[in-house]
């Protein structure tokens, strides 16, 4: 099993949205393609597809408030700026950085299995 981290969840978020969004999403366990061929880590080769799906489904079942799902689409499916956002939800630009920080936190550790907890680094494992 491969652990989804911030990073991750803000590279594939844009996916739940837009299924073409896939075609431009390079495989972060890939070579890069002007590098000669090379040994690949065949557990973790594959993992793209399964991450995509991954993201959509967490989508529907992580546990975020209404005002982080709002602001996550905003940012990752129309690509709105934090002002606009702000403007839009009639909210700070700090509420929307807010939103978007514990939003993805939230669905990184919804798709770890984890419990979150204010502040990403301090997860709860739940067994």
């Amino acid at each position: 099993m491969s652990g989804y981290d911030r990073r991750l969840v803000e590279h594939l978020l844009p996916a739940v949205w837009d299924v073409e969004a896939a075609y431009g999403i390079r495989n972060p366990q890939a070579p890069d393609a002007d590098m000669p061929k090379g040994t690949v880590d065949k557990k973790s080769a594959g993992t793209l597809f399964a991450h995509l799906a991954d993201i959509r489904r967490g989508w529907t079942t992580a546990p975020l408030s209404l005002g982080e799902r709002r602001t996550l689409f905003m940012h990752f499916a129309l690509d709105w700026d934090d002002m606009r956002i702000a403007a839009r939800e009639a909210v700070t630009d700090r509420a929307v950085r807010y939103r978007l920080e514990r939003g993805v936190g939230k669905l990184a550790s919804h798709l770890n299995g984890c419990e979150y907890i204010d502040g990403y680094d301090d997860l709860e494992i739940t067994v």
